[in-house]
């Protein structure tokens, strides 16, 4: 019951191919990280999409039970291993694949200290023959289209207004989570995110250098208003230097991520929601005016039919453009998904505060950090 995990190192190696190539031979489910989302193209029968925390159902299911996880180029972080509750199997073993030793043997995992590329054509060549046990197929096929119908009644059209994160993925291309999940990546680098530090203000920087890179596709950007708000001078700098951006603003009228994890863990919303703060006045921030003030095309839309719309007109574009789009702060994907291992006040005069801390409490024996 071998899985493997995908990683930003398949990227940097070229081994998308080589990869798929793998997965077919053996019958081994691929599921992805952050990092190494569009290692393998979406529609492959056997890409089971994200894993851990932002996982999906179909992948999450896979590495509760794998027996074998083979991790390619990736670090095997937090979020990836569901804070090390993900993987349940008590007779699982990791094999490192990784050019970094440090990675390679983490968490006591079997080192394979080569470049993703070279190691899966060797380890291959070395598993001639050899298929995954029955049924393993199977159950990664049958759980993928599973998931794929579950995964549709959150990004699926809609009439709402405002519509949540999900939908505005589901129609332009919100943001980490959502996009882990649900992007759905057909070719190698059809998809960049920076996580490895959660790096607000990134995005429009980020999308700069992924169009200099691949200046031939056309790149958009997703990005919330609190992170637009940190760093969006490089607006200006698309436009000056020729990188045509096509930018959706997410506005949720403040950091609608935190306030969600603040509620999950029994907390009162506070301080990330302008609504929820100290203040003298609420700001109304009219960023389809500042985009324009930067040199962009920019228009404000309401509903999906209109963001599609939009989305439609930026390709004909001649410069970035700036799509804003207001979505609810509080709707999110519940399908899918991991523990995370977020502490919790042992000691709360708030009952909701209490219950979440109760079931932190029982969620910790399934960390396991060593083998």
């Amino acid at each position: 019951k071998p899985l493997l995990i995908a990683g930003g190192g398949v990227l940097y190696s070229g081994a998308s191919r080589t990869l798929a190539a793998f997965a077919e031979a053996h019958d081994v489910p691929v599921a992805e990280t952050q990092a190494g989302k569009s290692s393998i193209a979406a529609s492959h029968p056997l890409a089971v999409g994200s894993v851990g925390v932002t996982g999906t159902s179909a992948a999450n299911a896979l590495a509760e039970e794998a027996d074998v996880i083979l991790a390619v180029g990736t670090r095997l972080q937090d979020f990836t291993t569901g804070s090390w509750a993900l993987f349940k199997n008590p007779d699982r073993r990791f094999i490192g694949l990784n050019v970094q030793v440090f990675d390679a043997t983490k968490h006591r995992a079997l080192p394979l200290v080569a470049d993703a590329k070279a190691g899966l054509e060797e380890l291959s060549a070395n598993l001639a023959g050899w298929r995954a046990g029955k049924g393993w197929r199977e159950k990664a096929e049958s759980g993928r289209t599973a998931w794929l119908e579950e995964a549709g009644r959150f990004t699926g059209r809609t009439n709402t207004v405002p519509p949540s994160d999900a939908q505005v993925v589901g129609a332009s291309g919100g943001l980490p989570g959502e996009l882990h999940k649900h992007w759905q990546a057909e070719r190698p680098f059809g998809y960049h995110l920076e996580y490895g530090y959660s790096c607000m203000g990134y995005e429009i920087a980020g999308g700069i250098g992924v169009k200099m890179a691949l200046p031939e596709r056309d790149v958009v950007v997703l990005v919330g208003d609190g992170s637009y708000l940190m760093m969006n001078s490089e607006i200006a700098t698309s436009v000056l230097i020729g990188a045509k951006l096509t930018i959706v603003v997410l506005d949720n009228r403040g950091y609608g991520c935190i306030t969600r994890l603040q509620m999950a863990t029994g907390s009162e919303r506070f301080n990330n929601l302008f609504v929820d703060t100290r203040h003298a006045a609420l700001p109304d921030i009219d960023f389809r005016a500042h985009a324009e003030s930067l040199g962009a095309i920019a228009e404000r839309v309401t509903t999906i039919d209109e963001l599609e719309a939009a989305l439609d007109r930026a390709r004909g574009n001649d410069r970035t453009t700036v799509i804003v789009i207001e979505t609810d702060p509080f709707v999110t994907t519940e399908a899918g998904g991991h523990w995370w291992d977020v502490a919790v006040p042992e000691v709360s005069e708030r009952r909701a505060v209490e219950a979440a801390r109760s079931a932190y409490e029982t969620a910790l024996p399934d960390q396991r950090l060593g083998d």
